[in-house]
């Protein structure tokens, strides 16, 4: 079944796993096997006033809309882009006298949408909303209580005069924002900023080693007027060779965890059983919870209390964090080391993420030659776990080849900074704004490393001047948040 630019996948049932998409033709690494916009999509309800409520960038002037003052834009094209998703909330949110939260707005949209085009099949959808999972049935008390909740809100905001929907198809919509919401992403890829519906991608099945990541791409309205101009979308693009008739596959959880917390993650929060071929043979576990190799191997008894104190130790970081105490986390960072490296082996996931978080923060505090010595061993560490086209990985990669570049290391940070590149090629693809901002590094770093080998004392004389001339550029301040995940979930 194919429809409106859909030619290249189809929707087919598998048994024990309901719906899903397979290919109808090759898709080789980095190919973008289709691109959907959102069905309906809103921003977080703290980030309201500094995302454009169009294209989910962060700008750092907007204008608002004067009619409800709630609705934020880039300018007057991403506002009148906005306006047929916008319209009925604009006079709904002016008569209620306030704005609802996320859930509620999104639900709204979603029923404007079906009052305005009707429950069917929409242009390009393989599926209706009607079709899509709810998981009401598997709600736990606690969730059920939530859905009451907020049923009672949308009741109270949506007005008398629009479509009026049955109280089962209003918890249907709630349902399906709960299992199916997307995390949508300002225009660095770095920070969560708001949730969409988007069927198609719904129906991509989830693997732990999957074939095909999602990327959200913002769009660009600037180019309103050209050929260039592109609408807010994500795109499903091709990690590996896909032959025609392979299902494809996304992940909905970060691999970096053991196959039984992925498992017990998924089953909480979408109500399945993973029964991927990392999962059941338990594939990467043992890299994961490896111990110190060599002739004095440490006791179990030693292991299972370094996890303890790594475990006690990420909380108590956590904290740190929260209140900005950043040479607190160092300091928790260095004194967790000490412990984990005479017992931990160098793809242990506890020991990795202290790594992680000490060279973030010690990039962020400029003592980069330290930063970059954990760095490297983060991403070394990575590299043996992760899938070689992850975009996390690709990330994590790029972080510590900018780390190695600001301390001076321009061989290492070079060959990091082109690592990475040929990374979010494929997972992000080159038009993405870290993918432009990664090949500006690149070209920049081999420019400094041929200066660098031409003459060493030459290259330290003229970096020493740039740097007394300008400030060096400072590391965005640490992120309690993880990098955004796949499909959003209501906490």
């Amino acid at each position: 079944m194919t429809k409106g630019g859909m030619e290249s996948v189809e929707v087919f049932t598998t048994e024990g796993k309901g719906r899903g998409l397979k290919a109808q033709k090759e898709f080789l690494p980095g190919d973008v096997i289709f691109a959907e916009p959102a069905y309906a999509a809103v921003v977080f309800d703290s980030l309201t006033h500094v995302i454009c409520h169009t294209c989910f960038k962060r700008q750092e002037r907007l204008h608002r809309c004067g009619q409800c003052k709630f609705a934020y834009y880039c300018d007057r094209t991403c506002q009148r882009a906005a306006w047929l998703n916008h319209k009925n909330e604009c006079s709904a949110i002016k008569r209620h006298g306030k704005a609802p939260s996320e859930n509620i707005r999104l639900a709204a949209r979603i029923l404007w949408k079906i009052e305005r085009e009707g429950g069917g099949l929409s242009e390009g959808c393989l599926v209706s909303i009607d079709e899509l999972q709810n998981h009401v049935d598997s709600f736990g008390e606690e969730e059920k209580r939530e859905l009451r909740t907020d049923v009672e809100s949308f009741l109270e905001f949506w007005p008398p005069q629009c479509q009026q929907f049955g109280m089962q198809f209003i918890s249907h919509i709630f349902g399906v924002i709960s299992c199916n919401g997307f995390t949508l992403s300002d225009q660095r890829g770095l920070q969560a900023v708001g949730v969409g519906i988007f069927p198609n991608l719904c129906q991509a099945n989830h693997d732990c080693w999957p074939n095909c990541t999602v990327v959200f791409n913002n769009g660009n309205h600037e180019a309103v007027r050209s050929m260039f101009h592109t609408q807010m979308r994500i795109e499903l693009r091709a990690l590996s060779k896909i032959s025609p008739g392979d299902e494809l596959t996304v992940s909905y959880v970060d691999f970096l965890n053991l196959s039984e917390e992925r498992r017990k993650q998924l089953k909480k929060q979408y109500y399945f059983d993973c029964t991927c071929e990392h999962c059941k043979k338990q594939l990467k576990d043992d890299l994961m919870l490896a111990v110190k190799a060599g002739e004095s191997k440490p006791s179990a008894d030693t292991v299972k209390e370094v996890i303890q104190l790594s475990k006690d130790t990420l909380e108590k970081i956590n904290k740190a964090r929260m209140e900005g105490h950043y040479h607190e986390v160092v300091k928790l960072c260095r004194d967790c080391l000490k412990k984990q490296e005479p017992v931990l082996g160098d793809t242990n996931i506890y020991l990795l993420r202290i790594l992680s978080i000490a060279s973030e923060v010690l990039s962020y505090l400029q003592m980069f030659e330290e930063a970059a010595d954990y760095a490297k061993r983060m991403v070394d560490g990575y590299l043996k776990l992760y899938h070689p086209n992850n975009a996390q990985l690709g990330m994590a990669v790029m972080r510590a080849g900018v780390t190695h570049w600001h301390a001076g290391l321009i061989e290492a940070g070079h060959g990091l900074i082109c690592k990475a590149y040929a990374i979010l090629l494929i997972t992000h693809g080159p038009s993405h704004p870290i993918t432009k901002d990664l090949e500006v590094m690149r070209v920049q770093t081999e420019m400094e490393l041929r200066m660098f080998q031409q003459n060493e004392f030459m290259y330290y004389k003229m970096r020493e001047a740039a740097l007394k001339n300008q400030k060096i550029q400072v590391m965005p301040e640490p992120s309690n948040e993880n990098a955004p995940s796949l499909f959003h979930k209501k906490e």
